[in-house]
Order: structure tokens, then C-alpha cells, then sequence
């Protein structure tokens, strides 16, 4: 049984992000309660937790342990429920030491949902930012932190070293594998990512929840969301077609809002549950598999 600072060495879920905030930041847009660069704004923002864990991110992220945690997971087979039910459930991830915000899981998204529907973007764009971070409750599975949050990659090829941290790969067993450490590895080239396996994490998990109910775009979003090494990076052109490329256009206009959307007011759900219960009853079945 590994230690517990293997499983959780980030103080918050979302530690991670203060990373991406740093190497990635985006116009003010939508960043409207402060500047970006108060965001994720701690004392030390190169903190070694983050360091930490992308270490057991890089090192245990190997292409046989996603193909285990497809196994384990896209059966769905550990709970069904309503997706209200489900935010109830995904809420106990809530930290205090998150600060950027004191909301719980549901507040958060609903702001996400919000800044997306107050640009007028389709519904099912909504519904993308209300439901893109519910893959973490692969946590409140016993799922370790690194296996659900952090940049996501491709498994089975050489690893890029436009990935943060990619020093941290060579004590990954893929690494000195003849099968897996070259440009293409096991994948042809361009052959598209749709038959790419990605490293495993809540963006694949919520993806393959929702892949029967939302239009294409948004299951990009979904899925590509954390992959920055790609969609900020341009690190993988090697692996897409054509079809990827343009729907990345999606992934990288969901991105802003994802990042930059969280703010101390919190929404008013009582004015915005009837909006919500529709769209939800619009795309979704009653009740979800987890």
C-alpha cells in the first residue's frame, strides 16, 4: 500500500493548477473579480507538493496502468445516481485551502457553466462547464491525486518534453521500453487520437460518462481538456488527423473559462436550478453510472 504522500501530496485537488496558471496565463477576459495574476496566488508558487506530484504523476502514469484503470473504471459499476446527487457526492472534495475560492465542487462549475452561457455559446457548451470536473470523484473511489488531476499525455509513444517536468519520465518504466519510447510508439502516425490512449485522470473518465449524450465538440472539451502539451504546446501534431486539429478549436475556447471563471460571489442557485434541471433533463438520463 503506498504511503499517503504518494496518494494525496498536493494540499488541495486542485493544487495543480496553480502550475498551469503560471506557465499558461490568459487575457482578463473572463478573470472579472481580479487579475489573473492573483489567481492561484500563494506565498510560494513553485511549491515542491506540485513538484512532488507530478513525480508520481510522470513515474507511475505507464501504459499498462491506464489500460488497468479502463478496465477498473469504464465499467461503471460502482454507483448509480442522479447527476444532482452526484455534485452532492463530489462536494466532500471541498478544501479549505484552495485560494482562490471557499465554494463548494457545484458552485465552482456552476460558474464555469455561467461565464459560458453569458457569452451566448449553445447549451450543450453549458452543460460541458457543468459537468467537466465530475471525473474527480474518482478521488472519493481511492483513486491517488496524481491519477486524477495533472496535464494529461499520450501512453504508449515517447513522452514530450514539452510536458512540465519531463525529467520526471525517466523512472518510468515506459521509458526504457523499445515498445513504447519511440515518436510513434505503438500508435501510426496521424492516425488520430481517437486511437490514442491518454494518461488516466478525470477528463477521460468524464468523457467516457458522457460520450452517448453530448455533441461531438463538447466531448473534446471533456476529454482534451488538461492536455496542454498538445493544445498549448503543439507537442503531439505527430498523432493527430485532420478531425483533431479542428476540434481543438472547441478545446481551446473552453479552456479560459475552465481556468479563469471562479470568483467569491457565489451563484444564486434558486434563481438558476429551473435552467439547469431543464438542461440536464435535455441531454441526460435520469440517473448516472459511476
Amino acid at each position: 500500500m503506498k504511503p499517503q504522500a504518494e496518494i494525496n501530496p498536493l494540499a488541495n485537488l486542485d493544487e495543480w493548477e496553480d502550475d498551469l496558471l503560471r506557465r499558461y496565463p490568459d487575457p482578463e477576459a473572463i478573470a472579472n473579480e481580479k487579475s489573473v495574476e492573483e489567481y492561484r496566488n500563494y506565498d510560494n508558487p513553485q511549491r515542491d507538493t506540485v513538484k512532488e506530484f507530478y513525480r508520481l504523476n510522470h513515474t507511475y502514469q505507464t501504459y499498462d496502468f491506464v489500460k488497468q484503470k479502463q478496465k477498473d473504471y469504464l465499467a461503471f459499476n460502482r454507483k448509480e445516481m442522479p447527476i444532482w446527487d452526484a455534485f452532492t457526492f463530489l462536494n466532500q472534495l471541498v478544501d479549505d485551502s484552495d485560494p482562490d475560492t471557499d465554494l463548494d465542487q457545484l458552485q465552482h462549475l456552476l460558474q464555469t457553466s455561467e461565464a459560458i452561457r453569458r457569452d451566448g455559446h449553445p447549451d450543450w457548451f453549458v452543460l460541458v462547464g457543468l459537468v467537466h470536473d465530475m471525473g474527480k470523484v474518482l478521488c472519493l473511489f481511492g483513486e491517488p491525486q496524481w491519477a486524477v488531476v495533472g496535464d494529461t499525455f499520450p501512453v504508449g509513444c515517447a513522452h514530450s518534453d514539452k510536458i512540465v517536468f519531463p525529467e520526471f519520465f525517466s523512472a518510468n518504466p515506459d521509458h526504457a521500453n523499445p515498445q513504447y519510447n519511440t515518436k510513434h510508439g505503438i500508435y501510426k502516425p496521424n492516425c488520430g487520437l481517437r486511437n490514442v490512449d491518454m494518461s488516466w485522470g478525470h477528463d477521460e473518465y468524464v468523457y467516457q460518462m458522457m460520450k452517448d449524450y453530448i455533441p461531438e465538440p463538447g466531448l473534446y472539451m471533456l476529454r482534451y481538456h488538461s492536455f496542454y502539451a498538445q493544445h498549448r504546446e503543439h507537442a503531439y501534431e505527430h498523432l493527430l488527423d485532420d478531425h483533431d486539429r479542428e476540434m481543438f478549436k472547441w478545446v481551446n475556447l473552453f479552456n479560459p473559462y475552465d481556468l479563469y471563471s471562479k470568483n467569491p460571489n457565489p451563484p444564486d442557485w434558486k434563481e438558476l436550478k429551473p435552467y439547469y434541471e431543464d438542461l440536464v433533463a435535455k441531454y441526460l438520463p435520469a440517473t448516472l453510472k459511476f
